[in-house]
């Protein structure tokens, strides 16, 4: 796989879009939540645009996604900085591919549990909320840390496309 020294236009879009799209899902996620339960108990529910937007957004995460990973393949990643111990690099690849993984889980089983009406997609699609949101939690602090403490550009590659 290529190691750039940076991100390409497109990655850093992907990453700042899919960032968007996620913490909407976060912020208005009550009415997919609420019809949900209405559903699960045969009590009728009103249409709610947030609920088809939930949905679309979800799908759109995924689809994202998918395209981050193809440019990732076809362009490449920067590589961590050289005097970073190895288990930092090990818990940054582990969290990137966790990152991956979970959002295309939470899209595949919240699609799974609203069209299949199944239980357990929902309660995994809800525990996967809470390992993201643990994953975020990490990302930023690990993204802090490189840029106050440890004074590496890891985090203005996030922000200032490869020349």
């Amino acid at each position: 796989m290529n190691s750039p020294a940076g991100y390409s236009r497109a990655q850093i879009a992907l990453h700042w879009i899919v960032v968007a799209l996620v913490a909407a899902q976060y912020i208005f996620k009550d009415s997919i939540a609420n019809a949900w339960m209405a559903w699960q108990q045969e009590l009728p529910f009103a249409f709610d645009p947030r609920i088809l937007a939930h949905i679309v957004v979800g799908m759109l995460i995924l689809l994202l996604i998918g395209w981050r990973l193809v440019l990732r393949a076809k362009l490449g990643a920067p590589s961590p900085p050289e005097d970073e111990p190895a288990p930092m690099r090990a818990i940054a690849q582990f969290s990137h591919a966790s990152f991956y993984v979970v959002l295309a889980a939470m899209s595949v089983s919240g699609a799974i549990a609203w069209f299949g009406d199944l239980v357990p997609a929902a309660q995994i699609h809800n525990l996967l909320r809470l390992v993201l949101l643990g994953l975020i939690a990490l990302h930023v602090f690990a993204a802090l840390l490189h840029h106050v403490v440890l004074k590496t550009d890891v985090m203005r590659r996030m922000v200032r496309p490869q020349a």
